[in-house]
């Protein structure tokens, strides 16, 4: 689910082997070569944890996603603190480009049972979902992290691939919904469908990831996608084939689709919340809505692999995210959907008047309204996933 606000990264644009193969099918690929089998049980997952000697851990993230100096962008001011707070040095690695490419670099040593030199790691809820259900990443110590325990947003504590969120935390969380230019459309933009008029033709783009639009399709049909069925899933293709069929659908894009938004090229697509907060920066016509029949709420979550090595260190890095102070300090740089809401008092309180004005702002904080109209969806199963990448591929025209 990865957010598009990274022009440098290009990484939903990228087309690895495992996106082709729908990544279960690569593993079963992998297993018909005489590798290992991929599961790996709950008692073979924890390495000996050199936390107490070793006051340091290696933190894997995606480009521009923390919090950096203003006159030194090198230094990220979170780390920083965080090591001066505990002694605890961070080497952190923006080496996670594309969620199919990280899963193809780490998983020969988990499947395996190596390790991958990474204590931390942030993945997309989607593919996070792949890593638990292979049994690839440690079960957290809640005891050790009071601050998940208590401010954890609760809209996102019970994600179906990860019950408890016992695997995985959340880093930032964001919305897919839909952007749209209302000053050149005329119009406001309030239900999925809305993208099938035939005025907009031409003129409107959908994700080309599987992982990443079809929640929002499946919601404009009425559908729960907490719970949603092979049949929801092939209705919404037949009507995504029909839109390509009269070439209402301009192209099926990666993180390019904020080019094409900003310059006029599409008058409405889908987007992320996190990408559109800053496209309005410099282009206030362009406006985000959740749709009234719902949108997708999403995570990046923090996940430990198995056989980290500083598995206790990267626990208290964790819990030190969830620092309401700490999360509204990462908030106020990245402007996502944070998913510490007792941050929003603290930078309601900020003396400077920017940081107080995103306390306001729902595509950071989203009010309750939004909030009743978001909802987490359930992920694609290895068993379906073959069968409904090959459909979804055939349409896009990957």
């Amino acid at each position: 689910m990865r957010p598009t606000a990274f022009p440098a990264a290009s990484p939903l644009s990228r087309r690895s082997l495992l996106r082709a193969l729908g990544g279960g099918a690569a593993l079963a690929a992998l297993a018909g070569c005489g590798v290992p089998a991929a599961y790996v049980e709950p008692g073979d997952r924890a390495g000996r944890d050199r936390s107490a000697a070793d006051k340091s851990l290696t933190f894997a993230n995606w480009p521009l996603y923390i919090d950096v100096d203003d006159n030194d962008a090198s230094r990220r001011p979170t780390l920083d603190a965080f090591t001066r707070s505990t002694g605890i040095s961070v080497t952190y690695t923006e080496e996670i480009n594309d969620n199919d490419e990280f899963f193809g670099k780490i998983s020969p040593a988990l499947m395996n049972h190596q390790e991958t030199g990474r204590d931390l790691m942030v993945i997309s809820d989607w593919m996070a979902a792949r890593f638990v259900r292979l049994g690839w990443v440690q079960q957290m110590d809640r005891a050790k992290q009071p601050n998940v325990t208590r401010y954890l947003d609760p809209q996102l504590r019970t994600p179906a691939f990860d019950n408890g969120r016992l695997h995985s935390v959340p880093w930032q969380s964001g919305i897919t919904g839909i952007a749209y230019n209302k000053k050149k459309l005329g119009r406001e933009i309030q239900h999925v469908h809305d993208l099938w008029d035939p005025r907009l033709a031409g003129k409107v783009t959908l994700f080309s990831g599987l992982d990443e639009s079809f929640a929002l399709l499946m919601q404009g049909n009425g559908v729960d996608i907490t719970k949603w069925t092979a049949d929801d899933f092939h209705r919404m293709c037949d009507q995504v084939e029909k839109q390509v069929a009269k070439k209402q659908i301009r192209r099926f894009t990666g993180n390019d689709y904020t080019s094409d938004l900003n310059k006029g090229d599409v008058l409405a697509c889908q987007a992320y919340s996190g990408d559109v907060f800053q496209l309005q920066a410099d282009n206030p016509d362009i406006e985000f809505v959740v749709p009234q029949e719902g949108a997708e709420l999403w995570a990046e979550s923090m996940m430990i692999p198995n056989l980290a090595r500083h598995k206790a260190n990267a626990e208290a890095l964790v819990d030190y995210y969830y620092d309401p102070q700490v999360a509204a300090e990462l908030a106020a740089s990245v402007n996502y959907v944070c998913p510490v809401p007792a941050a929003r008092e603290v930078l309601a309180s900020s003396k400077d008047k920017d940081q107080a004005q995103l306390a306001e702002d729902p595509l950071i904080f989203p009010d309750d309204a939004m909030r009743g109209r978001l909802a987490i969806a359930r992920d694609i199963t290895s068993e379906e996933r073959v069968e409904f990448a090959k459909r979804w591929n055939e349409i896009v025209g990957l």
